[in-house]
């Protein structure tokens, strides 16, 4: 099949090491005092703003503060969100409702907010709490009748504290009610991007469902956006995973062939409105396959004289860098403009799972927070030099990466920030009071309560650490000194790129043995074929994988040896293809 993209593929390291990049981030990393003093002063300003703020109903901000992700409450509360509604029958979801709260003392947490989100929230939980008690089987016909008909108000409590804290996150439950509540025709109508949520799709129906959603959505989008120009007007951001059920390295050929008209489509429908068409990131081993998707879409002649298609590029990963190039050579080569979206990244758990689990030389993203921010403003800088060709859109909630930017931006133009809905209010509000000029856009999630659950689970896992800048700001017991420290400061040499208690994938069993290695089919190219890898597995000597022609009869022999508990073998002995021998 002839390859739709006329442009290269994407190559680039794909698990570099840490300390080599650290070495070249921290070279550049320095400004001038008196840049470092305008930093410090606006920073400050953006923290000062957060604190003061009053929001009697509560954001994301308080929820994370009052159950952070170190202790036991926020623990159990980001559990339940992620997988309540997905338990399929009622007694499982008692039984669940009643571990997690187990192991949170929800009975006598002290809500230390007067938002009203996180006083439900914490009043829901803890109503629960009572009712149920953790690891007591009541006693005698009366306690057994309390707790059976409690069992319902508990789930429909806990329940409906899911509900209220997701629900505070989305913008409407539908596309019609999120731009009616957006107010697009408003004389000061603020910049939205509009994420249709649900999960990456599992099957064609599922992809059919998730592309008429998205067609859907541009339309309504479309229709009632006004005659701004671009880079000012609405937006929506698409999942590639999303519009294809097998979007993965190893059926490229498939993805290419059936994803990337799919995906044409979409933009096309997208330029008629003149809307700004954004990609989101995918994991680390879809980075390849995604570039290519998008180039072959992106390159599309139908699509020329449109300035609105982007993608998102995600700071923590380490090919970030390279990714800004790469893009900005496919905007030179067909003389057209795009939007690039920074972000941090939001599957860091993920990634590093994923690469303990293949066995990995290294991991494909920094397993440091101030390594993600280092490399945020490196890649900034880089997005900044190569205005106008691509428009940066810098998506961050944290006080001294919007300072820093603005710093390097040298102006308010050509550039925007973007925010997610329901969260960084006080500090854009403080911004734009400062610096009216300046454009910013709210990134803002469109689906049902049971869609916004796994969208919530990320931004809890992405913000809710105490390491996290979202979580501390308005905590009035950390200094602003501290949350001004630049992360080169943090990180001091490249020596400390590295989390020191997060073994390499490689050495993750040490020092017990090696982990065993596996395939990463989403890196290009390969340091060795895919039948030297394979052939590297051996069972006594002899190769344990064979290549298989295709449409091939296979033949096996299976031997049962029983033996008396004492008589069990010792050892196994290969003496030929068609003989095992035990020793006892």
């Amino acid at each position: 099949m002839k390859d739709p993209s006329p442009f290269p593929s994407f190559r680039a390291p794909y698990a570099p090491d840490d300390r080599v990049i650290a070495a070249r981030l921290l070279e550049t990393a320095d400004l001038s005092a008196e840049q470092d003093a305008r930093i410090d002063r606006t920073a400050t300003r953006l923290i000062e703003a957060i604190r003061a703020n009053d929001d009697r109903l509560g954001g994301v901000e308080d929820m994370l503060r009052e159950f952070a992700l170190s202790t036991k409450e926020g623990l159990a509360l980001m559990v339940l969100a992620e997988a309540l509604l997905r338990v399929p029958d009622a007694r499982t979801a008692d039984q669940f409702i009643e571990d997690k709260l187990g192991q949170g003392d929800f009975v006598h947490h002290e809500t230390k907010s007067s938002a009203f989100l996180v006083n439900a929230s914490a009043w829901a939980l803890g109503m629960s709490a009572r009712v149920i008690q953790p690891g007591e089987t009541p006693e005698g016909t009366i306690g057994r009748l309390a707790k059976r008909l409690g069992v319902p108000a508990v789930r429909a409590a806990t329940r409906q504290a899911m509900r209220l804290m997701g629900s505070h996150f989305v913008l409407g439950e539908t596309i019609e009610a999120a731009l009616a509540r957006a107010e697009p025709h408003s004389a000061d109508a603020a910049r939205y991007s509009f994420d249709m949520l649900g999960e990456g799709a599992r099957t064609a129906n599922d992809a059919e469902r998730y592309f008429n959603s998205y067609a859907s959505a541009i339309g309504a989008i479309g229709g009632t956006a006004d005659d701004r120009p671009l880079p000012d007007r609405p937006g929506i951001s698409v999942k590639l995973s999303a519009l294809h059920p097998r979007f993965e390295a190893v059926s490229r050929e498939r993805v290419m062939k059936e994803l990337v008209p799919r995906l044409i489509d979409l933009a096309r429908r997208a330029k008629a409105y003149d809307l700004n068409f954004t990609v989101d990131a995918e994991e680390a081993d879809r980075l390849e396959l995604s570039l290519d998707v998008i180039a072959a879409a992106f390159s599309d002649a139908s699509l020329k004289g449109w300035d609105g298609f982007g993608l998102a590029i995600q700071a923590y990963q380490k090919r970030a860098r390279a990714v800004i190039d790469y893009t900005d050579d496919l905007a030179r080569a067909l003389s057209r403009r795009m939007m690039v979206r920074l972000v941090k990244g939001a599957y860091w758990d993920s990634e590093i799972k994923r690469a303990q689990e293949r066995g990995l030389d290294d991991y494909p993203v920094f397993t440091r927070k101030a390594m993600t921010d280092l490399n945020y403003i490196a890649c900034a800088q880089r997005l900044l030099a190569l205005r106008p060709r691509l428009f940066p859109q810098f998506a961050t909630h944290n006080a001294l990466t919007v300072a820093t930017v603005l710093e390097l931006a040298g102006g308010d133009s050509g550039f925007e920030f973007q925010r997610l809905h329901g969260m960084g209010e006080a500090l854009y509000a403080q911004l734009g009071q400062d610096r009216p000029e300046l454009a910013y856009r709210t990134y803002a999630p469109v689906g049902s309560h049971r869609d916004l659950l796994a969208y919530l689970v990320r931004r809890l896992l992405e913000n809710g650490a105490n390491s996290s800048f979202v979580a501390i700001a308005a905590d009035d017991n950390v200094p602003v000194a501290t949350l001004l420290r630049r992360p080169a400061e943090i990180i001091g040499t490249a020596d400390n790129a590295r989390h020191p208690n997060i073994p390499l994938p490689r050495d993750l069993f040490q020092p017990q043995r090696q982990n065993s290695r596996g395939m990463e089919f989403g890196a290009s190219p390969f340091p060795e074929t895919r039948r030297q890898m394979i052939g590297r597995g051996s069972l006594f000597g002899v190769s344990g994988y064979r290549w298989i022609p295709a449409k091939s009869t296979v033949h096996l022999r299976y031997w049962a040896v029983l033996a008396a508990a004492e008589r069990v073998p010792e050892a196994l002995v290969w003496t030929g293809e068609n003989n095992v021998h035990f020793e006892p």
